[in-house]
């Protein structure tokens, strides 16, 4: 894993700076090495297909508004979502710890994408997957992780839901002596995975363009993400607003507790998670599952973006909080996956439109990549 990485067109001198400031911060954790793991040369080909993703810079109108929004494009990872990142460094750091070792079975519970991103780094590694998963997640995910040659057992909501899953996982793995958890949810490597490679990314690819962050927003599976980014963002400027969002129609993170259902798969997992820790952040955003649906399927019919619902989701955040901080305000977000996940759900289907739906009031213009950050300039490894 990186220590950071920097945008390959910023000064020579802020590249010193900032290796100087994040090396400094680091938990030790991160440090460790793995160079005598065998499996390090895995490790080493996983890193170069997980992360430095393009920054994506959305140009779009509202009531005659021209504004641009910043996503980072997770849909271009591995698996082809954003829990590439968590996944690897939790693996990574597993190993160097000793705390997994060859023989070994990964066990997680998942609503998805972190169960393929483990079923695929857990078996170019070597090792068997085995993945707790609520029975209601989309087709396509549960195919794809059997692919993956991952065991998957679905937990009905008689079972428990995803709180069952994840408490036959932690079943599992008190029964076995070979057994390697991750615990996505409490795991704090979650956030650090996102602190060390996300925010470095996304703070460098604005700064080659003059630009700094007002605001970060991203919807909450885990809570890793916009911790972790958050984190990195507010050291570099501590103005720097950290929004959490959640479904209007599931207000987990507001009521702190499980409250109606929802069609945005991947956040709002039927409580907090342990790492996120909501008095540091904004109030939270609430984005309707239709309104998000629709999003999606602008982006992907408008311009060609094949991202998943709760990318649709970020970006309303993101407009919500531009309304708020004004047309000129740098707000940034993460597509955290692609759509390729959602075929069989509403995503591809004919949505209702309800009257206090933001997405049809936004009209798309286009799109630019940023380029991605340059690996050489302060690049860390074993």
């Amino acid at each position: 894993m990186l220590v950071t990485e920097l945008a390959a067109s910023a000064p020579v001198e802020a590249h010193t700076q900032i290796a100087g400031v994040y090396a400094r911060s680091l938990p030790m954790s991160s440090t460790i090495s793995i160079a005598n793991s065998p499996a390090s040369a895995r490790f080493s080909g996983l890193e170069s297909m997980i992360g430095n993703t393009p920054l994506l810079a959305i140009d779009y109108e509202i009531g005659g508004r021209r504004r641009t929004v910043y996503a980072k494009s997770e849909q271009m990872n591995f698996t082809g979502s954003i829990k590439d990142r968590m996944a690897l460094h939790i693996l990574r750091l597993a190993y160097a710890q000793g705390s997994i070792h060859s023989g070994d079975t990964i066990v997680e519970a998942t609503s998805g994408n972190t169960g393929i991103s483990f079923a695929a780094l857990g078996r170019a590694l070597g090792h068997a997957v085995t993945i707790f998963m609520p029975n209601w997640m989309s087709r396509e995910r549960v195919d794809l992780i059997h692919s993956l040659g991952a065991n998957i057992v679905p937990v009905t909501k008689a079972q428990g839901g995803f709180l069952g899953s994840i408490r036959m996982a932690e079943e599992m793995a008190a029964q076995r002596n070979d057994v390697f958890l991750p615990r996505q949810f409490s795991n704090t490597a979650n956030v650090e995975a996102h602190e060390q490679t996300t925010g470095p990314e996304l703070y460098w690819q604005l700064r080659s363009e003059g630009l700094t962050a007002d605001a970060f927003v991203a919807g909450v599976g885990t809570g890793g993400t916009v911790m972790g980014v958050g984190r990195f963002l507010k050291k570099m400027d501590p103005a720097t607003r950290i929004y959490p969002t959640e479904p209007a129609e599931s207000p987990t993170l507001s009521t702190g507790c499980k409250v109606g259902q929802h069609r945005i798969q991947g956040i709002s997992d039927e409580f907090v998670p342990a790492i996120l820790q909501l008095e540091q952040l904004e109030p939270v955003i609430d984005v309707s599952d239709g309104d998000s649906i629709l999003m999606a399927q602008k982006l992907a019919g408008e311009l060609g973006l094949a991202v998943g619902i709760s990318s649709g989701a970020n970006l309303l955040a993101a407009v919500k909080v531009q309304d708020s901080l004004g047309d000129d305000a740098v707000v940034t977000t993460v597509f955290a996956d692609d759509n390729k996940k959602y075929l069989s759900t509403d995503l591809l289907r004919d949505e209702p439109v309800k009257p206090h739906y933001v997405a049809p009031a936004i009209k798309l213009i286009s799109f630019r990549a940023l380029g991605r950050v340059c690996r050489a300039c302060t690049a860390v490894r074993d």
